[in-house]
Parts: structure tokens; sequence; C-alpha cells
């Protein structure tokens, strides 16, 4: 079976409720303001995986839940995320997300920014008509954690000195933290036993954490087709990943002063050299072998579940997190 056969054949585990799923995005992204749907629209209509909504979805299948209020809640993170992917490309000066160009180099920061802050105050909107507590305080504690995330990368950018625990917490918080809330809230909305709680928490965390390493090789080891993004994007703003750190902690000293160097200057002069570095120190290897750690822990936490298809697709989905290319 190939990877792509793997993943439909997550995808078809939740079929159904993955199209009501697309069906809510749409109708929770009507305004009267007619640029708030055009932006929506274009962000939203630009695909991606989806992959936080699946997660709400095969969580509480996973739980055995029963209802249908799944389906605001994978829309609601749905919103949640790509509020911040608007945010994030402002803050970053991006121009490519997905192969396309971003909202804010079509449309300028500020509609972007307005339109993300609409994202977040409708996703808490339906948070609201969800109507259980638990829930709604997950969700407001995960985001306020990924704003405090994006500030500590913020402060990161052009900073060699940053140690792999340091950038762990950084990830923990920015992108782990709604993957974990993915699969916590669609728990705590089955009202499952404590002990699958911890678990699918886990399995998110862990499956997040994995997510953004294999982003981190991909910088230097993808191509921008396949990724829809630019390659080397990360050296080029600054920020000290881990293929980065790494190489700083194992590397020569020519090399740990090639890339230190990099990280303080950004920009993509030297994106060659520091490829060709960060290969030569096994940083690479070391950042996937980083990644398989973390998607082994998302098995072991998905593994405790109760025998279904549900959490047989989560344990497939953990493992293909570590062999994808995009």
């Amino acid at each position: 079976m190939t990877q792509n056969d793997a993943i439909r054949r997550i995808y078809a585990t939740v079929h159904d409720e993955f199209q009501a799923v697309n069906a809510c995005i749409m109708e929770q992204l009507h305004s009267d303001v007619a640029l708030v749907e055009q932006i929506g629209h274009y962000i939203i209509d630009a695909g991606g995986k989806r992959l936080r909504p699946l997660l709400v979805l095969l969580s509480a299948g996973a739980c055995g839940y029963k209802g249908d209020r799944q389906i605001p809640l994978a829309t609601i993170i749905e919103f949640l995320h790509t509020a911040t992917l608007l945010h994030d490309d402002v803050v970053d000066e991006s121009e490519l997300r997905r192969g396309r160009a971003t909202a804010n180099d079509r449309w300028g920061n500020a509609p972007s920014v307005l339109v993300g802050d609409f994202l977040y105050s409708r996703a808490f909107q339906m948070m609201v008509r969800i109507g259980v507590m638990d829930v709604m305080t997950t969700l407001a504690n995960a985001t306020n954690v990924i704003a405090e995330g994006e500030v500590m990368q913020l402060m990161n950018i052009h900073e060699p000195d940053i140690s792999e625990a340091q950038y762990m917490d950084v990830i923990r918080c920015k992108t782990a933290m709604l993957f974990e809330a993915s699969t916590h809230t669609a728990a705590l909305l089955a009202d499952a036993p404590e002990e699958q709680i911890k678990a699918l928490q886990d399995y998110g965390n862990h499956l997040g954490l994995a997510f953004q390493l294999v982003d981190d090789l991909l910088d230097y080891t993808g191509d921008s087709e396949t990724m829809g993004k630019n390659v080397g994007d990360d050296l080029a703003e600054g920020k000290p990943t881990l293929p980065l750190i790494q190489t700083i902690a194992s590397g020569t000293h020519e090399q740990t002063e090639l890339v230190r160097k990099a990280i303080r200057n950004g920009g993509l002069e030297q994106l060659d050299d520091v490829m060709n570095a960060v290969r030569a120190s096994g940083a690479l290897d070391y950042t996937a072998s980083r990644a398989r750690e973390e998607a082994e822990k998302a098995v072991a936490a998905a593994s405790t579940l109760p025998d279904s298809d549900y959490r047989q697709a989560l344990i497939e989905l953990a493992k293909l997190s570590v062999s994808r290319t995009a």
C-alpha cells in the first residue's frame, strides 16, 4: 500500500463526518462584510489536509461518541488554526503558502490580521453554542498558549544561542498545543474515562511535536513545489530550528560559525553552504530521529485506547507523520 492509499484510508474512516465539517466551515464563514468572506474563503479553499479537524473526528470516534457536536468542534479547531496562519504570515512577512500567494501578500497586512480576528471570534461564538464548559476552558487555554508560543518564537529570531530544550518548548506551545487541543476536546465532548482523555492528550501532543520536527526537516530537504512554500524560509527569517540548533551543537567550528552567522543575519545568501553544513553535521538525521521518537510516543498513547477502526487510524496517522514530504 502506498502512502497516499494509507492516507485515503484514514480519511475514509470518517468520510461522512469530514464532508459535514467542510459544509460547516463554509456555512460559518458567512459574513455581511464581503472582504471577510473573500479572504476567509481564499485561505480555507487553499486546501490543506484539515489534519486537526480529522483528529477531532477520529478521537471522538475512538471514545465511542455518538452525538453530532464533533462537527462544529472540528470546525472551531480549523478556524483557530486558520487564524494563526493568517497572523503568522503577517508576522513572518510570508509571500507563499500552499503554493499560492498568502492573504497578506494579496490584500495587505491589515485585512489579514482583522480576518484572523474574525475567525477567532467566530470560533468562540461556536464554542458557546456547543456549551460544554470543559471544552471551552481547554480551547481558551490552548489559544492563549499558542499566542505565547508565537511570541516566544518571535523573541528567538536571529538568536543562535537557543537550546534544544528551549526550542521544544516553543514548538510544544505554538504547534503541538492545537494538536493536543483537537484530541483532548474530542475526548471531553465524548465524556470519556479519564485514562482515555489522558491518552488522547498525550497522543495529540506527541503527534504535534513530530509534525513540527518533520516540518523543520523539510525546510532543508523538501522542494518548493511539493511543500507549497519556499525551501529555506526558516533560515531566511533567522529562525533557529532544530537542524540549525543541532548543527551548532555537534558540527565543526567552521560549520558552527557559519550557521550562527546565518541565523543572526537571516536571508538566503548562504543557503547552499548552510544546507551542506546541516547535512554533514548529521543534524538532519538527528532531527528525523527526534521526530520518530515523538511519533512512537503518539503510537504508544493511542494503543491504550479501545480497539476500533478509529484507534487504528490514529496509530497509522502517527506513523505516516514522519514519512511525509509536504
